[in-house]
């Protein structure tokens, strides 16, 4: 009887779990001049993004020697990139 007892407790075990759906960035400095240095490096860094990405499928739409699969791709992974950038890093921006 204690072989059943142990697989009870390994099947409690097993059943806990957690989920997390939602998370925030602590702020990365106490100083004032650190907080908006990560401020403009995020900014710099989410403009850049921008740019770089928009480039891509700026060229690749109005290029028509560009309609291969493979810039197809790369234009779906610019948009992508769009995508995640813009929803994560406006969130770092606010709370460093």
């Amino acid at each position: 009887f204690p072989l059943k007892t142990d697989l009870n407790a390994q099947k409690q075990q097993m059943s806990n779990s957690s989920s997390i759906t939602e998370f925030l960035l602590l702020a990365f400095a106490d100083t004032r001049e650190l907080q908006l240095l990560h401020f403009w490096l995020f900014l710099c860094i989410y403009l850049a993004a921008l740019l770089g990405n928009g480039l891509i499928i700026n060229t690749i739409a109005c290029d028509q020697r560009l309609h291969t699969p493979m810039y197809f791709f790369l234009l779906n992974l610019s948009v992508l990139d769009l995508a995640s950038i813009s929803t994560t890093l406006p969130k770092s921006m606010v709370n460093s």
